[in-house]
C-alpha cells in the first residue's frame, strides 16, 4: 500500500510539473524558463524537481518521449498482418486519440515556442508507418505518389489538429478522423454532395 501511495504522489507531482512547464512554454521559449520559476508555478520545491529531472531540457525530453511512445502505439496496428484491410479513418482515429491525450504538448509544440524538431520527429514517424499502410490501401499507386499523398495529408491533418485544439478538442477523435478521411478521399466533394465532411 505504501508504494502505491508513493506512486500516486509521484504521478501527481509529475503532472503538476508538466502542467507548469506547458503553461510557461505557452508564453516564452524554454531557454528563458528557470527551475525556480517552474517550481514556483508548480508549487513544489527544487528538491522535488531534481528528484525526477536533471534540468528543464530533461523534463521536456521525458514528456516528449512519453508522447512518442504513445504515438508509436497508436500507429502499431499499421504494421499488423491486417494492415491491408485498414482504411485511412482507422489509421487516423488512434492518432487523433493520442494527440488528444497529449493536448497540452500539442498546443505548445504548434505554438511559437514549441519544439519544432519534435513536431518533425512525429511527422517523420507517421510518414514511415502511414506510407507503408497507404501502399497496401492504394496498391496501384507508385511510391512517389504515396509520398506526395502523405505530404498533403499530413499538412492537412496539422491544420485539422490546430482547429481541433482551438475548439478545445470538443469533437470526438473518431469524428475528426472521419472528417479527415472524407476530406482526403472526396476533397471538396464532401461539401457539395450534401453528405458533409
Amino acid at each position: 500500500m505504501k508504494s502505491s501511495g508513493a506512486d500516486h504522489r509521484t504521478r501527481v507531482t509529475k503532472m503538476l510539473i508538466r502542467k507548469a512547464l506547458m503553461e510557461l512554454l505557452s508564453k516564452k521559449p524554454i531557454q528563458s524558463i528557470s527551475i525556480k520559476e517552474l517550481c514556483e508555478t508548480a508549487a513544489i520545491n527544487r528538491g522535488t524537481f531534481y528528484k525526477h529531472y536533471t534540468d528543464i531540457y530533461d523534463l521536456l525530453h521525458q514528456i516528449e518521449e512519453e508522447m512518442l511512445a504513445d504515438f508509436k502505439s497508436a500507429l502499431e496496428p499499421l504494421l499488423s498482418s491486417d494492415a491491408g484491410r485498414l482504411t485511412p479513418v482507422a489509421i487516423t482515429t488512434e492518432v487523433f486519440r493520442c494527440l488528444k491525450d497529449n493536448a497540452d504538448l500539442c498546443t505548445v509544440t504548434l505554438s511559437d515556442y514549441g519544439d519544432k524538431a519534435f513536431a518533425l520527429k512525429l511527422i517523420h514517424l507517421g510518414r514511415e508507418k502511414c506510407v507503408q499502410a497507404y501502399s497496401h490501401y492504394f496498391s496501384s499507386a507508385t511510391p512517389k505518389q504515396i509520398e506526395f499523398f502523405y505530404a498533403f495529408v499530413s499538412a492537412g491533418c496539422i491544420g485539422l489538429l490546430q482547429k481541433w485544439l482551438a475548439e478545445g478538442m470538443a469533437t470526438d477523435a473518431g469524428e475528426v478522423a472521419e472528417m479527415a478521411e472524407n476530406i482526403i478521399m472526396k476533397g471538396i466533394g464532401c461539401l457539395t454532395t450534401g453528405s458533409g465532411c
